[in-house]
């Protein structure tokens, strides 16, 4: 038990400092869209950590900015080894992570059940004024 607690704990600590690296500007010229850290999914044996980010922009920014963050994760992991002192630093990659879009997609569905349907035209009369219709 105080492993899972110790891999939660590194993993709330390396959330924290890529949110900084991040914070403080990479580099990379394709970093252009806004990046945030949602969360850090790390083994057991803290060897490897995927960083799951959210991208805002459009589709191409956001291709070319995780293609950014991937050139970058061989710095990161270096920074990682000095600010947490592990004896092995984990390996980083960068996933997007859909939920905030997934969730902003459901609210989008959700304001447009609850709003009241626009009232119903009445139908046009139809040519036939006999009232009896077709047969």
């Amino acid at each position: 038990m105080a492993r899972h607690q110790r891999s939660d704990r590194v993993a709330e600590a390396i959330r924290e400092e890529v949110a900084s690296f991040l914070a403080e500007g990479v580099k990379d010229p394709r970093v252009t869209a806004l990046v945030t850290v949602t969360g850090v999914d790390l083994t057991r044996d803290l060897r490897h950590a995927k960083v799951f980010v959210s991208i805002l922009g459009e589709e191409s920014q956001r291709a070319s900015t995780l293609d950014g963050l991937a050139s970058v994760e061989g710095h990161l992991r270096s920074r990682l080894a000095r600010a947490l002192r592990l004896r092995v630093a984990p390996e980083v990659h960068f996933v997007e992570d859909e939920s905030v879009a997934h969730a902003a997609r459901i609210e989008s569905l959700l304001a447009q059940i609850h709003t009241p349907p626009a009232p119903a035209e009445p139908p046009a009369p139809s040519a036939d004024t006999d009232g009896e219709g077709s047969r």
